[in-house]
């Protein structure tokens, strides 16, 4: 395990943002080529494949899929939550997506995990989808040890890692997309399946008929076949085991048609799914938790609705 002071402390005596070629592991390249900078207050760091992820193409901090950790205060057992920062696939908000989530996570009782998983064009589909598998069946399998309830871990997404949440709460819970064969750990026999998924502007489904959301081409290239923008569709993969889900969203968000979140929902309910929407009239893409835009305060309930949704659902501790 990583200690994130003596990661940062790395990061600071280096000064500048760069990109060494060629590295022997990513402890020594603790920068990013995407300028992903990692959390300053993370309690430690887990490489989610300690001797090399499946499909890595190098070895620098970019083809390491790794999970910050805020462990919850307290003997336990918590509930936990792997936080997917949005970025389009491309690059990743680890603050406002990520750490600020953890960190009130944390003031609930919960323990969270804010998963840095592979970016396109170095990596695309599957790649970010078995990060995330892996990143809840890593959780689970470490229950015990981190004091965690092995029934009660969730995933919370933005905007594509929103996209990714929706992925995981609906994919079968021992699935593994890889094309091709990959030898299976321990780790991987787990389940990947979250109990819960919370939603934020969250791209979750495509569908030409809903304005912006046809195509993933940051994640499938241009011109992807059906097939495939069927399989990262998670829409079209609602069954009555998909995970009890929180959907966000803004009625004028201008790259994630609010049309997402009802259709995600829609499908939800017509499956037996226990699910609970809000969509908020003001606010544009990515508003985080809502209470660092106070041009739409309205936006700054969104934090109390989540928990009192998990409290409804004993994620969070009632007072």
């Amino acid at each position: 395990m990583l200690r994130a002071r003596d990661f940062m402390n790395f990061v600071r005596r280096l000064g500048v943002v760069l990109v060494i070629a060629g590295v022997a592991s990513w402890g020594q390249s603790p920068v990013s080529v995407v300028g992903t900078l990692p959390p300053k207050d993370a309690a430690s760091v887990e490489v989610l494949w300690p001797a090399g992820a499946p499909g890595a193409v190098g070895t620098t901090y970019d083809d390491v899929p790794k999970l910050y950790c805020y462990p919850a205060a307290g003997d336990g057992p918590h509930a936990a939550v792997v936080v997917l920062p949005g970025g389009g696939y491309n690059h990743l908000v680890m603050e406002q997506e990520g750490a600020a989530e953890a960190r009130w996570l944390n003031q609930h009782g919960v323990s969270a995990y804010v998963l840095v998983y592979r970016l396109s064009p170095r990596y695309m589909y599957p790649w970010a989808m078995v990060d995330g598998l892996r990143a809840v069946r890593f959780v689970r399998a470490h229950a015990a040890a981190w004091k965690l309830r092995p029934d009660a871990i969730g995933v919370w997404g933005f905007s594509a890692g929103g996209h990714l949440a929706g992925y995981l709460a609906t994919a079968e819970p021992h699935s593994d997309p890889r094309t091709g064969t990959a030898a299976l750990d321990e780790i991987d026999r787990v389940s990947g399946h979250p109990d819960f998924a919370i939603l934020s502007y969250a791209r979750l489904t495509i569908d030409k008929d809903i304005p912006g959301t046809f195509g993933m081409e940051s994640i499938t290239g241009k011109d992807a076949p059906q097939a495939l923008n069927d399989a990262i569709s998670p829409v079209k993969h609602v069954t009555k085991d998909s995970s009890p889900s929180f959907i966000y969203a803004t009625e004028f968000d201008e790259k994630v048609n609010s049309l997402n979140a009802t259709a995600f929902f829609d499908a939800l309910q017509r499956a037996g799914v226990h699910a609970e929407l809000h969509v908020f009239e003001q606010g544009p893409h990515g508003t985080h938790m809502g209470v660092d835009k106070p041009e739409f305060p309205e936006l700054a309930v969104y934090p109390v609705l989540l928990e009192n949704w998990m409290k409804v659902h004993g994620w969070i501790a009632a007072q």
